[in-house]
């Protein structure tokens, strides 16, 4: 190598170390100051989502919706922290904003559906229309619910089918909610030949005495209506949801044994056929 190439790397590298140390003396402080401004605002983000979080604790709040808000709360501190550190280093954060801008409104237009959700989880939360173990029927869908997601809410049944019903079909719809027990309504027909306040007071007790009722006191058991079979008989009567079907099945066992104990008759419908011969 000559002694002119020499020379030039040498410059090269001057130049070099001239701008880094240019850089460092004029930006070092404003790095710095940019730095301390990020790191104390993730501190302050994280103290202001634990207070968001134990005020919501404090006055027993849904638990999601705490999460949510506080996560919410957590993210706009470390954004508006992150427009103030780009500030201190010199950099204009208008077209930055003006893209997310532009952005938001995109993704918005593309997510109206998801947003509808979340919008009518909220609402659920803080209105509580039910809460977990409630069972609730909406739009001819039933189940015991299970979980409550900002974006839909879960229900099962006895048969272990988990149901997801987004929130926006939930909200503004009408709503039954028979807390953790479910309806049973059933009819039976007896002759009337029998004596239909016996045949009451046999099933109210059935009904009373059954460990598969819920609150049997608010059963109920009636003359429902009279056809050409015999009187009908209505029985009307709570369950816990999640063993429906086998409680019903249990009961109605009961009733039956109770009523033929008591020698009750059962109608059946009997058609005549007359022949005429020719």
């Amino acid at each position: 190598m000559n002694e002119q190439g020499l020379d030039q790397e040498i410059a090269q590298l001057q130049n070099a170390y001239n701008m880094i140390t240019e850089f460092i003396v004029q930006y070092s402080f404003s790095i710095l100051g940019a730095t301390l401004i990020f790191l104390i605002g993730l501190w302050v983000a994280a103290k202001a989502s634990n207070l968001v979080t134990r005020l919501f604790e404090k006055h027993e709040l849904d638990i999601t919706l705490s999460n949510f808000t506080s996560n919410f709360v957590r993210i706009l501190v470390i954004i508006l922290v992150g427009v103030i550190a780009l500030g201190k280093l010199g950099i204009s954060v208008t077209p930055m904003v003006a893209a997310i801008g532009a952005a938001s409104l995109g993704a918005g237009l593309a997510m109206q559906g998801m947003l509808a959700n979340y919008a009518a989880g909220i609402t659920i939360i803080v209105t509580r229309p039910f809460i977990v173990g409630n069972t609730i029927e909406v739009q001819g869908v039933s189940g015991l619910v299970k979980d409550i997601h900002l974006g839909m809410t879960v229900l099962t049944n006895e048969d272990g089918e988990q149901i997801n019903v987004p929130n926006k079909h939930i909200v503004g719809e009408v709503l039954h909610n028979s807390f953790a027990n479910k309806l049973v309504e059933t009819e039976l027909n007896i002759s009337y030949k029998s004596d239909p306040d016996a045949v009451v007071a046999i099933l109210s007790k059935v009904l009373a005495d059954s460990p598969h009722v819920s609150n049997a006191e608010h059963a109920q058991v009636g003359i429902n209506d009279f056809n050409s079979i015999g009187i009908e008989i209505g029985i009307r009567y709570w369950v816990a949801t999640e063993s429906y079907f086998q409680d019903k099945y249990q009961t109605n066992s009961r009733i039956m044994k109770a009523l033929k104990l008591a020698e009750i008759e059962f109608p059946c419908p009997v058609k005549e056929i007359h022949i005429q011969e020719p």
